[in-house]
């Protein structure tokens, strides 16, 4: 029986909010066979306010990862989510070089806490050097925007805009701009760029506090359309569809966030 693909290169969060536990969770919700290459372990300390505690996996291990990956299957669909240093970046960046795509997916998480800040921005700049070019979509936070934009800072649907068009000269084909509940007012506002024309999606807001994963579940499910043959603009708007689901349905935990329940869509 043939199935469709999507590939994840990103890191493993232990509760299960985020990472790697949420794209094959979102992968499976959408009918997608999820394969996946771990880049980090990223563990909250529940001893010390559920702050990041960050273990990079070694770059041979995350190359022979991808060289099993995609000599398994005919991998054609790929989201990349957290890399966490310039040596994994140099790593991931070889192996999407080392055959065609049809769609990259970037997730652009580009600083862990915890992380000092001259090692983040290494970070940063590798990201946007070695992995931005490679993008069809790439799918920054409000946060994120603005560091890759280098706006001082985004509070209107404009700004935001403004700021996906600035990314979207950095490579990516098409560039999705979340607003979430970060923008004023009762919509959570997503933009699309396509280098040409801009698409605006709300959506009503489900609280005024974000929910861990919902990038993750956001960036994932463009990720299992693209590779179910969606379009991005179709694509993107079933991801919205998902992500507002799993919001409703959220699960809580001893975490001080609520997590997305991927299991809550019915498409």
């Amino acid at each position: 029986m043939s199935v469709p693909l999507a590939y994840v290169i990103a890191g493993s969060e232990a509760t299960g909010g985020a990472g790697i536990q949420v794209d094959l969770k979102t992968f499976q919700q959408l009918g997608v066979y999820g394969v996946g290459t771990l880049t980090c372990i990223v563990s909250f300390d529940p001893k010390n306010g559920w702050a990041h505690r960050f273990v990079p996996v070694d770059p041979q291990v995350i190359a022979d990862q991808i060289e099993a990956a995609t000599s398994a299957h005919a991998l054609r669909t790929v989201k990349i989510g957290m890399l966490g240093t310039p040596a994994t970046i140099e790593t991931v960046a070889a192996g999407l070089a080392s055959q065609e795509w049809d769609n990259v997916v970037v997730d652009p998480v580009l600083i862990c806490k915890g992380q000092e800040p001259g090692a983040a921005l290494d970070t940063d700049n590798a990201l946007r050097a070695q992995i931005l070019p490679h993008a069809t979509v790439v799918t920054p936070n409000l946060v994120e925007s603005t560091i890759l934009s280098g706006a001082d800072s985004i509070g209107t649907v404009d700004e935001l805009i403004e700021a996906a068009k600035v990314i979207g000269r950095q490579g990516p084909k098409y560039v999705v701009a979340k607003g979430g509940v970060e923008l004023p007012g009762d919509e959570a506002i997503d933009v699309v760029w396509d280098g040409e024309d801009v698409t605006v999606l709300t959506a009503p807001k489900i609280g005024e506090h974000r929910v861990s994963g919902a990038g993750c579940t956001l960036a994932a499910a463009i990720t299992a359309e693209l590779a179910k043959g969606a379009d991005v603009p179709s694509a993107t708007r079933t991801a919205k569809d998902v992500v507002s689901a799993g919001i409703e349905a959220r699960v809580s935990a001893a975490t001080p966030f609520d997590t997305v329940w991927q299991g809550a869509y019915q498409g």
